[in-house]
């Protein structure tokens, strides 16, 4: 990370290389680095829906009717993790804009309820919060909605694979 964050020029002379050499060096970092986040996020996702599966067991042995009192509470993770509070209108807070303009890649260290701020945020007044121009901001806010779309595909994963495994526990 701190390769990373080192100016091109400072770390070739550094290490006596030509700045072409250090860039690659420090794509290679990031990519490394996203490649992280993006298993850290896979391993999270795979501890939930463990979670989950832990859950609805203990929750199906307890309850009579075991399809009505798990749905109402999968119902309601499912709006917390979707939704977003009354605050989503408000400007974006400092922490958040500092990731923004510090990160070469800054949608994979925002949680989610921050890519959706940033995605409900006026292009041209996020450009003027960050001291960028509207065609940055734009792609910023873009890549925010990817990473964004790409959790809420994982989400789906996750309850596809939870539909999956009640079917199969309900056969004989």
């Amino acid at each position: 990370k701190v390769l990373i964050d080192v100016p091109h020029s400072d770390l070739a002379e550094e290490l006596a290389q030509s700045e072409t050499k250090i860039q690659v060096l420090q794509d290679t970092l990031q990519q490394v680095l996203d490649r992280r986040e993006e298993e850290r996020q896979s391993r999270q996702l795979l501890e939930l829906y463990l979670e989950a599966l832990k859950t609805e067991d203990s929750v199906l042995s307890k309850v009579a009717e075991p399809q009505a009192a798990p749905r109402k509470e999968i119902d309601v993770v499912d709006i917390g993790t979707s939704s977003t509070d009354s605050s989503a209108t408000t400007a974006l807070s400092n922490q958040v804009l500092a990731a923004l303009k510090e990160k070469p890649a800054p949608e994979l260290g925002l949680d989610s309820q921050d890519l959706e701020l940033v995605l409900k945020e006026d292009a041209a007044a996020l450009a003027s919060a960050l001291g960028w121009d509207k065609q940055k901001a734009g792609a910023v806010q873009a890549a925010c909605e990817q990473e964004l779309s790409k959790r809420l595909r994982q989400v789906q994963a996750l309850h596809s694979l939870r539909s999956t495994s009640k079917g199969k526990k309900a056969l004989p």
